[in-house]
């Protein structure tokens, strides 16, 4: 079973290069913050143009829609080959060739004639947007440990939650100048732009005497043992449903605020913006206040719980159990939703990465590629009644919900943890 979470943040720098470890600062953080944001920026971006792309490529809200899953499945498979691959050839290499492809796929979805080669140039996308995801969070594993860590996942939230807040809106203020073909013209602008940063400023983090010089059959066995860690499997699997939850809101959100409510694209992109910061600064909240003074533990428990009561509300509101009720209310309960993700998702990857420092890569891909799984079987569901209806996002949320938190108790037990912490 992997130690825990024993290695200083000073010793674990000092086994990377000396020039590697001074670029550790604000640097790197932008760099590794952009890598972060490009999903969301890959996602949020396109959410305004949803209907508009329904009406010209004359295809249903549930086809459509898995223009968003396609591009999910892609990034989840994508960072169980990259993830792998950082932990044998480095981190830089990967990753430079993963955005190279990104920028190519992006640049060809802008001119998809029919929502199904859209579908397919969106899985390469996610594929190859994969590697900026997964190696991210592996670069965070190589230069910090510990509480450092957790803080550092906070700090990522902080810069890739940008993304979410300035997406949508963006989104929406290029659909009053050109159509949904523009936001892919300027997605391949901010991947060529990212991948110039990338080549120029991020330096290798992974030395070639702690590379792993096996092929598959080695990746694999990594994770097999990786998953057979009971404690690692509780928090891939809690951060994973809670992932769910939240791309539940995000593949529905558009016809739920539009199509249901009548709003704008350029509301619905605020009122999305307004759900972003709250996930951001509940993150900092948990990043510059809570941890290092509360367990982290029992911070994730407080995340989960907040979720399942937030996602009970939506329900409650959507099946009409309150009577007929207003954006305002069904606003309210997504931004105590998303807020509440701020306190689950870095701290599920923080717990789970300092169980894995000999496999930072691989860990990585797991924790990624079953979020996006997870998510991109959540994400056609919503739509399964149409549009005319939130029920089903709401009754995908509770489950999901719920499913984190068991996953949580049944297999982290942190209250064992907690035990063993005041009875050594």
């Amino acid at each position: 079973m992997p130690e825990s979470g024993r290695t200083t943040t000073k010793a674990h720098i000092a086994d990377v290069p000396v020039a590697t470890a001074r670029k550790a600062g604000l640097l790197v953080t932008l760099v590794l913050g952009g890598l972060t944001a490009l999903p969301p920026l890959s996602m949020d971006m396109y959410l305004p143009a949803l209907p508009e792309v329904t009406e010209v490529l004359r295809a249903p809200a549930a086809t459509v829609q898995l223009t968003l899953t396609a591009c999910l499945a892609g990034m989840a498979l994508g960072q169980l080959v990259v993830g792998p691959m950082s932990d044998k050839w480095g981190r830089r290499r990967p990753l430079l060739v993963g955005m190279v492809v990104y920028v190519l796929a992006t640049a060809v979805c802008a001119l998809a004639p029919s929502a199904g080669l859209l579908i397919g140039f969106r899985l390469l996308q996610g594929l190859a947007g994969a590697a900026g995801i997964v190696i991210a969070r592996a670069v965070v594993r190589d230069l910090y440990d510990g509480v450092e860590m957790a803080r550092f996942f906070s700090t990522l939230m902080l810069i890739s939650g940008v993304a979410p807040v300035v997406a949508p809106l963006i989104g929406g203020q290029i659909l009053r100048i050109t159509d949904w073909r523009g936001v892919f013209y300027v997605l391949t602008g901010v991947g060529i732009v990212l991948t110039l940063v990338v080549w120029r400023f991020l330096h290798e983090s992974l030395p070639p005497e702690r590379r792993h010089a096996g092929g598959v059959g080695e990746a694999l066995r990594t994770m097999r043992s990786l998953l057979a860690d009971r404690v690692f499997a509780g928090y891939m699997l809690a951060g994973g449903l809670a992932f769910a939850v939240l791309f539940a809101y995000i593949s529905a959100s558009p016809f739920v605020v539009q199509e249901i409510y009548g709003a704008s694209p350029q509301t619905f992109s605020l009122l999305f913006g307004v759900n972003s910061v709250g996930l951001v600064a509940v993150g900092q909240i948990n990043g510059r206040l809570l941890v290092g003074r509360v367990s982290l533990d029992k911070v994730l428990g407080w995340g989960l719980g907040i979720i399942l009561l937030a996602s009970v509300a939506l329900l409650l509101m959507t099946t009409g159990v309150f009577g007929e009720p207003g954006l305002t209310a069904v606003a309210a309960g997504l931004f105590v939703l998303m807020s509440a993700m701020g306190l689950a998702l870095p701290n599920t990857q923080a717990q789970a990465l300092m169980r894995t420092p000999h496999a930072a890569g691989s860990a990585s891909a797991l924790l990624g590629s079953s979020s996006f799984l997870i998510g991109a079987v959540a994400s056609p569901l919503v739509g399964i009644a149409g549009e005319t209806t939130a029920v089903p996002m709401a009754v995908v949320q509770v489950c999901c919900a719920v499913a984190a938190g068991a996953c949580f108790l049944l297999l982290c037990r942190p209250w064992r943890v907690a035990a063993e912490k005041r009875n050594p």
